[in-house]
């Protein structure tokens, strides 16, 4: 009975957060925030590029899966302008009437391959970037092409390419007059045929061209082209079109582009993708369309147009023509024939001319952006754009851990999670080539697990050793021919390391890390052989790159509580179990209702609190169906019940259970992190630092409790230790105020020299190595003091903090350190004396006074159980550093009183020249003190002065006190050389003052002037 009322009160607790998904996660997750580690060094996925078209340091970058980033200063460096909103972008256009701040972006990638992301609209911003509106669209699913009237910016024409995997109403070429507020599809093909690109004529707007292309993708079949694929044009801004074919192919049309050169719009370029071989590539019209003449067919120019059909003219010369492609093309003779650009990543979607020197070119690539400063011959890539499509994201238990995953057409990788001064470029280790999927480390051997496409090649790598095997399972004598997916599943046992699975339609398992391989399984598959023909993908250009491959295995997940039971989900939509090592099958698929047939299984969670229990996420988004999908079963697949709600936007790609928290989990979206803490009810999305992107996989690393993310568009982020998340029930809810439990803090001893980025180069974000005091409230705190000490087990202020105040979850970090000593005034600074000393080693109390109010928490400090530094060493440090601190202080004051009396002594001598005699002598006694206690002259530069006993304390000081080291022979020297000159320094001051100060204190009192004032030691102190 209590447990009922204890889950009716969790619900009435989060019921309202299903009103708004996203304000309620920032709400609740509070300080809790996502950071980003990368790589950048192979960047991601470039769809667009877009110069401001009268500042050339201006260039927007769109991106397949990372939003839009924005350079000022012509491509050196780009910032993220596109965070809160859908990051796989098709196109963008800047208003030419106003191109510092009107730009649109259309969302939804058009280089349409398997694993292209689909878009939510339209949108503007009025900003420069700084805030954009949705515009419309939103389901268009991709925008292909943005056009503004360069003499009326309120416009606009949008080019609706459409649903890439369903038909679709939306496609189409759209325009509005009024900037944006209304719609009218002023060319509509039909519901397979979308309009992939858009031109308007910059002389005259009333002339516009577009390009419609006929086709369908589905997950085992591509079709490019049909007879509805076709080139128009309007004479009339578009309220009436022709088809300006004269001198095209023949027959069935693909993809086509359209081009003007800017300095003759009358030379149009087209490049053609039709029936004939012969027939494909680039075509020229001198009159505007009215004829066309092929010019050139050359691999370079015809391959794959589905993903390369881009052409750009140099604004100056109509001669001058580049191409996208594998290499990109470009042509100096008007088309007649080309050469390839110089070296950069493979497979480039656009490149544009700077806008007042050609010779400067940018380069948008599967790998980032490039730039050329020699018309093309040589580029250099972008540096700080981390953009990079991870598949797949795996962990180990190293110290700090390491980050596995797969990219894009970009290799496979590991790197650490954090890294001397950042996570650099320089740390990331290639372990695979091609484009890069799963990545495991072995569970318990420094080896790993990893494969290219199609498991065309799978190795174990000895990256000690730099030796890689090649592993895959391949046929045996009587088997079929396998069928890997272009994303196949690899998997490890947690109950037997050396175990490894991986699935073609069988189940493949080695108990030799590879060396030798048995099925376990029949076809676990449909085996459905009208979809099994990928030789005959491609429409009608032949595209049989394997990405196609299907009836194949997706995900295999072995539990963790019994080695036996093995859950294997395939794209085709059968979702199965063994419950015996492979001896026996059941497809539990047709036991999930509502699940419409044949949907793929995209991964499946084994769960750790029972061995009946496991997740699984289904994606049907290759049906057109972009509904979201997930199961729990407890039950061994008997029964499904679903654990998606309305709250979320997008489909589902991945889920991650808590290892402790068994209604606490994690979903990968198309559209970002989304999180439930009542086992599904209810999910809240997370936004802080975390994009709208497309969340591939999820792990969650067992020690450090880090959620860790590979997005399909913005690298490795990571939530660091969720584990206040974990602890959110209906109790804490309900507390005014609530201490989370935390793991000690462990000060760190690390102090390397840190990064070697260059000023370009991104470089991740590292994990936080301060102690986190972390608290949950109720309600913002508005009304009262509120304050934050630590406190030492007798209740002696160490420090304060800076109270947070908001709602939800708050995140406090303490550095370990008090503040800083009081340092001497002098003409210059002291530099030694930043350095605050640090705390042992102990428990702690965190005192939280909220108005009337007093909260008590203990905060556990300890010194990294794997350091070899003796307990006395460290008190040796302490002491010395205490020694140290406290002199520095003294001589502060010492310096203080000295400064006090010499001005008193200085204004009395001006005001009473007679006075000179008396005091004279004690100023010259006090200043040639003085010279010898800091530095009186010169600047914190070149004319820093020679260091006098507060430079040499202070360097001293920090040098002891910034390291965790017993303080060395020289070093304890040193400070005996500086104590026994600030010896003397005090007996010298105590002589003058015994000498010069009842007498210069009676001058002052007959010239009536009162006494001098000196604060006491504490009360200097509390001197800011």
């Amino acid at each position: 009975m209590k447990k009922s009322i204890f889950l009716l009160l969790i619900l009435s607790t989060f019921a309202s957060f299903a009103q708004d998904a996203v304000t309620k996660g920032k709400e609740l997750f509070g300080d809790l925030r996502a950071r980003h580690i990368g790589p950048a060094l192979m960047s991601g996925r470039i769809t667009d590029l877009e110069l401001h078209p009268t500042n050339d340091r201006v260039v927007y970058a769109a991106t397949a899966g990372g939003g839009v980033w924005k350079s000022n200063n012509g491509g050196a460096t780009f910032n993220s302008v596109f965070d809160e909103h859908c990051q796989s972008i098709g196109s963008i256009a800047l208003d030419p009437t106003n191109p510092d701040n009107v730009a649109w972006v259309g969302t939804g990638e058009t280089w349409t391959r398997n694993s292209v992301s689909v878009g939510d609209g339209l949108y503007k911003t009025v900003d420069g970037g700084t805030n954009w509106k949705k515009m419309g669209f939103e389901k268009s699913e991709r925008i292909a092409g943005i056009q503004v009237n360069p003499k009326n910016g309120n416009e606009v024409y949008v080019a609706v390419l459409g649903a890439l995997w369903s038909d679709s109403d939306e496609r189409g070429l759209y325009k509005t007059t009024d900037g944006g507020a209304t719609w009218n599809k002023i060319l509509f093909v039909n519901n397979t045929t979308g309009c992939s690109d858009i031109f308007v004529d910059p002389n005259d707007p009333n002339l516009v061209y577009a390009a419609f292309w006929e086709v369908r993708r589905s997950a085992w079949n591509f079709n490019s082209g049909g007879v509805n694929s076709a080139l128009y044009k309007s004479t009339d801004a578009g309220k009436t079109w022709n088809k300006i074919h004269k001198g095209f192919p023949a027959g069935k049309l693909g993809r086509l582009a359209i081009a003007a050169a800017p300095s003759n719009t009358s030379i149009l370029y087209a490049v053609i993708e039709s029936e004939q071989d012969k027939d494909k590539g680039l075509y020229r019209s001198d009159d505007g369309g009215a004829n066309w003449k092929q010019l050139n067919n050359d691999f370079g120019i015809v391959v794959r147009p589905f993903y390369f059909s881009r052409i750009t003219i140099d604004p100056k010369n109509p001669d001058v023509i580049v191409k996208a492609g594998l290499s990109g093309s470009i042509s100096r003779d008007g088309g007649k024939t080309f050469k390839d650009l110089g070296p950069m990543h493979s497979d480039i979607h656009d490149i544009v001319f700077d806008i007042k020197n050609s010779d400067r070119m940018y380069s948008g690539t599967d790998g980032g952006v490039y730039r050329s400063w020699d018309g093309g011959t040589t580029f250099e890539m972008a540096e700080n754009i981390p953009v990079s499509q991870f598949y797949h994201v795996s962990v180990d238990n190293e110290e700090p851990y390491n980050v596995y995953g797969g990219l894009q057409d970009n290799n496979s990788w590991y790197g650490p999670s954090s890294s001397p001064g950042g996570v650099e470029a320089r740390d990331w280790k290639k372990v695979g080539v091609g484009d890069g999927y799963r990545v495991l480390p072995h569970p318990t051997k420094k080896l790993i697990y990893s494969e290219m496409q199609g498991a065309e090649n799978v190795w174990r790598f000895d990256p000690e050793k730099d030796q890689a095997k090649a592993i895959q399972p391949l046929a045996a004598k009587g088997d079929p021919k396998l069928r890997f997916n272009w994303n196949a599943p690899m998997a490890t046992s947690a109950i037997k390391p050396d175990r490894f699975y991986m699935g073609s339609q069988f189940v493949h398992r080695s108990e030799d890390m590879g060396e030798t391989w048995v099925k376990i399984s029949p076809d676990l598959t449909t085996n459905d052989k009208v979809k099994t023909e990928q030789g005959n993908s491609g429409g009608l250009s032949r595209d049989n790159s394997g990405a196609e491959n299907y009836c194949t295995i997706f995900t295999i997940a072995e539990s963790p509580l019994d080695e036996n039971i093995v859950w294997v989900g395939t794209d085709d939509g059968n979702l199965q179990l063994t419950k015996d090592g492979g001896k026996t099958w059941v497809n539990t698929s047709p036991n999930i209702i509502g699940l419409p047939k044949n949907t793929a299984c995209w991964h499946i969670e084994a769960s750790t609190f029972g061995k009946g229990i496991a997740y699984a996420v289904f994606t049907g988004y290759q049906k057109g169906d972009m509904n979201a999908y997930t199961y729990k079963t407890t039950d061994f697949g008997a029964t499904w019940k679903s654990i998606v709600s309305n709250d979320i936007v997008g489909f589902v790609r991945n889920i991650q259970e808590d290892y402790e928290n068994e209604n606490l989990l994690f979903l990968g979206t198309e559209f970002g992190l989304y999180i439930t803490i009542d086992g599904g009810k209810s999910w809240l999305k997370f936004t802080n630092n975390m994009p709208s992107v497309s969340v591939h996989f999820i792990d969650l690393h067992k020690k450090t409790n880090d959620l860790v993310l590979g997005t399909h568009g913005r690298g490795i982020i990571i939530i660091d230790d969720i584990s206040p998340i974990r602890q959110l029930n209906e109790q804490t809810l309900n507390k005014d105020l609530h201490f989370f439990t935390s793991r000690p803090a462990t000060i760190p001893e690390s102090n390397g020299f840190g990064s070697t980025a260059t000023e370009t180069q991104f470089v991740g974000e590292n994990a936080s190595r301060a102690a986190k005091i972390v608290y949950y409230l109720k309600k913002r705190h508005t009304l009262g003091k509120m304050t934050v000490e630590i406190q030492d087990q007798a209740g002696v202020k160490v420090t304060e903090l800076d109270a947070k105040k908001s709602k939800g979850i708050n995140v406090l970090e303490w550095n370990y350190r008090t503040k800083p000593p009081k340092i001497a005034t002098a003409k210059t600074m002291s530099f030694g004396g930043f350095t605050a000393p640090r705390v042992p080693a102990g428990t702690y109390k965190v005192v939280i006074q909220k108005s009337k109010e007093t909260y008590i928490n203990d905060l556990v400090i300890q010194y990294d159980p794997k350091s070899n530094i003796a307990l006395a060493d460290r008190k040796q440090n302490e002491e010395v550093t205490k020694k140290l601190f406290n002199m520095t202080q003294d001589l502060a004051y010492m310096v203080y009183e000295l400064d006090e009396t010499l001005k008193a002594a200085e204004d009395l001598k001006a005001k009473n020249p007679g006075a000179a005699k008396t005091v004279t002598p004690l100023i010259n006694e006090l200043t040639k003190l003085k010279e010898t206690l800091v530095i009186t002259k010169g600047d914190n530069y070149v004319g820093m002065g020679e260091p006098q006993l507060r430079e040499d304390l202070a360097e001293l000081y920090s040098k002891v006190a910034g390291t965790v080291f017993k303080a060395s022979k020289a070093e304890t020297d040193n400070l005996e050389g500086i104590e026994s000159r600030f010896v003397t320094a005090k007996a010298d001051f105590k002589k003058i003052k015994e000498k010069h100060l009842a007498k210069f204190s009676e001058v002052r009192s007959k010239n009536k002037l009162e006494p001098i004032i000196i604060k006491s030691f504490d009360e200097f102190l509390q001197t800011p």
